[in-house]
């Protein structure tokens, strides 16, 4: 009797193991199969308004537009390559960064930018351009300002850059993407943004924080070029002594890779 007692315990015990695993991959498989699904119908919306947008001859919409059409691109390879939830989010959150691009074009051109869109990571922590800016950095003039304009044609919905905010606005170029390209902010990164941004309202995030993270990356740049100096100096000394090295603390490590910024001015 305690033999068949536990022979149907255990039996009990399999079928619902093997009902609940059952139960979670249809789950799962639904969960799939919706983000697929919401995941594809913003990137055809984002695909029908970039195709039915004339961008005439206004250069703020053109180039708004072109930014729509990579987003458009990026956003349906990510959901054809895509093979988990996430990854269809991900897709979902590249359609909707096109789409406002797509806005910007439209308000460029003077028409409605349609429906508000869902908020983007970030963004709200960004803030906007409130103001129109121009200034020079290391002799290169950069301006911004929250309308489209002649000298202002590159738009940036706002959001994180390599964990740093970039504000919503209008600017001469897009002083960002080294950054987005890098993953990482550069020292003449951090300075366009500063100069930029500096007392602007509606900063959001930059407001009384950018300034002690700009200087905390000035210190640390001071204090590699401090630590070449020192072995620039022990390495002369030590390799004069044993017979003419003198070259071992040379300029190459503590140089103008880091220090000068050179790595976006030619951006």
């Amino acid at each position: 009797m305690d033999s068949l007692l536990w022979i149907v315990i255990i039996a009990a015990i399999v079928v619902a193991g093997v009902w609940y695993m059952r139960q979670r991959t249809v789950t799962a498989t639904r969960s799939l199969d919706d983000s697929r699904a919401e995941a594809r119908r913003w990137v055809e919306r984002l695909g029908g308004q970039v195709y039915a947008l004339d961008p005439r001859d206004e250069p703020a919409a053109r180039q708004a537009l072109a930014d729509a059409s990579e987003r458009y691109t990026a956003a349906g390879s990510q959901v054809e390559q895509a093979t988990s939830v996430q990854q269809y989010r991900l897709a979902q959150q590249t359609a909707y960064e096109g789409l406002y691009y797509v806005r910007a074009a439209r308000t460029s051109l003077g028409l409605d930018p349609g429906p508000d869109l869902p908020a983007m990571p970030g963004q709200q922590q960004a803030g906007a351009v409130t103001e129109e800016r121009r200034v020079n950095v290391e002799g290169h003039e950069y301006e911004a300002s929250p309308n489209p304009g002649r000298a202002t044609q590159h738009y940036y919905p706002g959001g994180m850059v390599a964990g740093r905010p970039v504000p919503r606005g209008w600017y001469s170029e897009p002083w960002w993407k080294p950054a987005l390209v890098a993953g990482a902010w550069g020292v003449g990164t951090y300075l366009v943004a500063s100069t930029l941004f500096s007392g602007m309202a509606g900063m959001g995030a930059w407001e009384g924080g950018y300034d002690a993270g700009y200087d905390a990356g000035f210190d640390a740049g001071n204090a590699d070029n401090q630590g070449a100096d020192y072995s620039g100096d022990q390495g002369g000394d030590f390799g004069g002594d044993m017979g003419g090295g003198g070259d071992f603390g040379g300029g190459d490590f503590g140089g103008g890779d880091f220090g000068g910024g050179g790595d976006f001015g030619g951006f």
